[in-house]
């Protein structure tokens, strides 16, 4: 049993100490005699004795009130709330290469970061239970959004991403290294880390198979998707008069490098050559990774302010009746 309102239980001892010191007063005659010879061996009343403590029906009807206003509950019934808790950090290439054409949402086509921002939108908020962040990389690395159990905030972030937002190449090593950090002091279970790059590894300072160790030391899985069509893609350029034009262009995937990234970490790898192949790869991984957690919650309680404030109402009303009629001492 708990209480709601624990600060009403301060009056408890006022309320005793006020009846203490007039116990110890004691009551005042009404009549005064020279002597009380006379009256020394007349024994007093049931009615005598029954008023004297008509001061504790009061007390007692106003102790009641004041553990009824302290609002006691106890909980009716335990439930277990089964819930499951990842922290994963989305990694994302935005080279230029992204500006590749070769994926499509419906009928219409669309550049490959485009079509990743929509997919991953549909994988957060499969998550519920997961804290997400995200970076982005290509010459450099950007955090978009650290980890956090607010998916509106990272899905409002994730429209902000741009292309060649962070300078242009692909630095896989260094996109690795930044998602470790977000994850490092965390102290989740699982741990992981989906990579999504369309390149090969030529910018930044650590090699990714480093990173891939310095993953596998800190216990993190890394996925990794190679996202791209095997075919020359479509790619927009400008032509001398300002006018886009696409040109069909080769961009190759480092594929043996991303299943040694993965191998490494105890993950898989994953090809992702439409739109529609790449949503099977985010809902595999979503369906890999689940992490069972029981948590226990009181869910229901059940106010015991009623059991005492109508009995205590009951004795206040029975001590006025009583001190008024009955018990009434005149003068």
């Amino acid at each position: 049993m708990s209480f709601q309102s624990p600060w009403f239980l301060i009056l408890a001892p006022l309320v005793l100490t006020a009846i203490f010191y007039r116990k110890l007063q004691g009551k005042k005659a009404a009549i005064k005699f020279s002597s009380g010879k006379l009256l020394s061996g007349i024994e007093p009343s049931l009615k005598v004795k029954m008023s004297a403590h008509l001061t504790d029906l009061r007390a007692a009807a106003v102790m009641l009130m004041i553990l009824a206003l302290a609002r006691p509950v106890y909980p009716m019934a335990q439930s277990k709330i089964r819930t499951e808790g990842i922290d994963i950090v989305l990694a994302v290439d935005v080279s230029t290469s992204m500006r590749a054409e070769d994926f499509e949402i419906g009928t219409k086509r669309m550049n490959r970061l485009d079509v990743v921002k929509n997919v991953i939108e549909d994988f957060v908020r499969r998550r519920k239970n997961d804290k997400i962040g995200m970076v982005v990389f290509a010459s450099r690395t950007y955090t978009v959004c650290p980890l956090t159990l607010d998916k509106n905030w990272l899905l409002k972030n994730l429209e902000r991403v741009r292309i060649g937002m962070v300078g242009d190449g692909t630095a896989i090593g260094s996109g690795i290294a930044s998602a470790l950090n977000r994850l490092k002091a965390t102290k989740a279970k699982d741990k992981v880390i989906i990579l999504l790059t369309d390149g090969r590894s030529n910018a930044g300072k650590i090699h990714p198979l480093t990173a891939a160790e310095m993953a596998r030391t800190l216990g993190v899985k890394i996925y990794a998707i190679g996202a791209g069509s095997k075919r020359p893609a479509p790619y927009p350029f400008r032509d001398a008069f300002g006018r886009v034009v696409y040109k069909p262009v080769n961009i190759d995937i480092d594929e043996e490098t991303l299943e040694k990234i993965a191998s490494i970490t105890g993950a898989r790898f994953y090809r992702a050559t439409d739109t529609e192949s790449l949503r099977e790869i985010y809902s595999r991984i979503d369906k890999l990774e689940t992490y069972p957690i029981e948590e226990k919650g009181y869910t229901r309680y059940r106010e015991l302010f009623p059991l005492l404030l109508f009995p205590g109402l009951i004795i206040l009303l029975l001590e006025i009746i009583l001190g008024n009629t009955i018990l009434r001492i005149i003068p």
